[in-house]
């Protein structure tokens, strides 16, 4: 009992030491005063995420399709305000995209970035609504591990990014992100007008995969900004590297079993007899989950027996 004590008022002490090294410039702006807010709506998230799919049992599904349109869009309008900010202003106040030390003046060029910045953190409170929308939808094989850990962790750690180094070299991730974040958000409102619109958007592969080229960019920019030397705070350089490389796992395997990973397909024990599946390679997936008609007069019935010949027996 007395080594917890020891442990809860070591991480009191350590974060009241924390706050004297904190960016006073985002002190009283919303959220930012106190961890707990943001601790709060991101329990709240894991919440819903566990009572959401109970309430709807039994249920039916909400459409939602003109909320999904105005709400992609909105996240389009957003992440492009954010993009556009964090270019201007880095621009204005000569960044390097090498390295760039955090200025915690009040200089109005580093105000617009960490204001940027800040806007950039409550996106990542606003896309819980993703999660939120897939499970009123009863969607809820659209929640993998991967959904919840990027949506939770997202929000939650950004708040210390805002805290404590709201400029400088965390400008440039948050720069990438946002620009991807408008295609993906795009993406999404093109795609919740329905099948009319859908047949149309061939390229969510490539979201996938830029997503995962922004990681190992990340990752590179930041192990040349330690190579550098870079008067940034390296404790946020590691964790920087340690996260992305959680993502690059993640993602990676998501593209994998998404795109690459090929269906076992069964083979005939005996010639004549039809496959396990069921005349799986006849079978086509679209994007809406709905199942293209397969091949029609198939070789061989489903009962398993031999064709006979002459004119195939109707049943």
């Amino acid at each position: 009992m007395d080594i917890l004590k020891h442990i809860i008022n070591d991480t009191v002490e350590f974060y009241k030491w924390s706050l004297t090294i904190a960016d006073k410039r985002v002190q009283k702006w919303p959220l930012m005063d106190s961890p707990l807010p943001t601790l709060a709506i991101s329990s709240s998230y894991l919440l819903f995420l566990w009572l959401g799919p109970k309430y709807m049992q039994g249920r039916e599904a909400f459409q939602l399709r003109k909320t999904l349109i105005i709400y992609n869009f909105s996240m389009v309008i957003l992440n492009f305000f954010i993009f556009k900010e964090l270019f201007l202003a880095a621009r204005a106040a000569n960044y390097s995209y090498i390295c760039q030390p955090v200025d915690y003046s009040d200089d109005p060029n580093e105000v617009r970035v960490a204001a940027a910045l800040w806007w950039y953190f409550i996106s990542k409170g606003v896309e819980y609504l993703d999660t939120v929308f897939f499970i009123l939808r009863k969607k809820f094989n659209q929640i993998s591990f991967l959904h919840v850990y990027h949506h939770c962790t997202m929000f939650t750690l950004w708040w210390i990014g805002i805290k404590w180094v709201a400029g400088g070299q965390s400008f440039f991730g948050a720069h990438m992100n946002a620009a991807i974040h408008v295609l993906m958000y795009l993406y999404y409102g093109l795609a919740a007008f329905g099948p009319k619109i859908q047949k149309y958007l061939w390229w969510k592969k490539y979201l996938t995969i830029i997503q995962m080229i922004q990681f190992h960019v990340t990752i590179g920019h930041t192990a040349l900004s330690l190579y550098s030397d870079c008067p940034f705070p390296k404790w946020m350089h590691w964790c920087l590297i340690g996260y992305a490389l959680t993502f690059i796992i993640l993602f990676g395997n998501f593209y994998y079993q998404t795109y690459r990973r090929q269906p076992r397909r069964e083979t005939a024990s005996k010639p004549g007899k039809a496959l396990h599946n069921g005349a799986s390679n006849g079978a086509l997936t679209s994007s809406n989950g709905n199942t293209a008609k397969m091949d029609e007069k198939p070789a061989v019935a489903e009962s398993g027996r031999r064709k006979r010949k002459g004119r195939a027996k109707r049943e």
